[in-house]
């Protein structure tokens, strides 16, 4: 599905480069890739580093999983393969965030290792793997959508963390406990690393 079928195309340049994009926005873009089980507290945790970040004057978007699947994906299902194309059509739209200089908040299940490092590949200096920790049985206690209630009841197959795995990043830039800090600590641990990786200027 990742074959280029178009023919007798060129890449063009832009004339304004990200980095004259980043003087004018004050900081630079960077992807923040929120990755967890269903119930890790992922979009949760993206809408609100958002709203930390927009009180600071910093541009901000929030790619979540459910969304785009009403638009971009919408022709795509729960299948492996389908999973793949998802997550590649994301990271495709998140470099394009980046290089506008936004801070853009990706939150998805994205199960594979190997989704997500396609999906780093695409901007390896900007990307920023969050995972959200929580176990799987903190999770099915929160069950927003009740998937986990309908997984266990063979109503959905394929569920990451019932009967589909789910591989958990093994050296992300930060790995959040959803299953035991409150919102605010999980915030501020992510706004702090982008301090420190200079994506942001301190604040005050």
């Amino acid at each position: 599905m990742t074959d280029p079928k178009a023919t007798n195309i060129t890449w063009h340049n832009q004339a304004i480069t990200p980095e004259k994009k980043a003087a004018l926005h004050g900081h630079k873009g960077a992807t923040l890739w929120f990755t967890g089980l269903s119930g890790s507290g992922k979009s949760t945790l993206a809408n609100a580093v958002a709203t930390a970040l927009h009180e600071r004057n910093v541009s901000t978007f929030v790619l979540d999983g459910d969304n785009i699947r009403y638009g971009l994906s919408k022709n795509l299902g729960f299948s492996t393969e389908d999973r793949i194309e998802n997550i590649r059509r994301v990271g495709e739209v998140a470099k394009l965030f980046t290089d506008c200089a936004v801070v853009n908040m990706a939150a998805f299940i994205s199960p594979f290792r190997s989704d997500r490092e396609i999906a780093r590949n695409l901007q390896p200096d900007s990307f920023v793997e969050v995972y959200c920790l929580a176990d799987v049985s903190v999770c099915e206690s929160r069950d927003p959508k009740g998937l986990y209630k309908k997984a266990r009841a063979g109503e959905i197959s394929g569920f990451t963390g019932i009967d589909a795995p789910y591989e958990a990043p093994e050296s992300p830039e930060v790995t959040v406990d959803t299953g035991a800090n409150d919102l605010s600590v999980s915030v501020e641990q992510v706004i702090s690393y982008l301090e420190y990786r200079g994506i942001i200027p301190p604040a005050g």
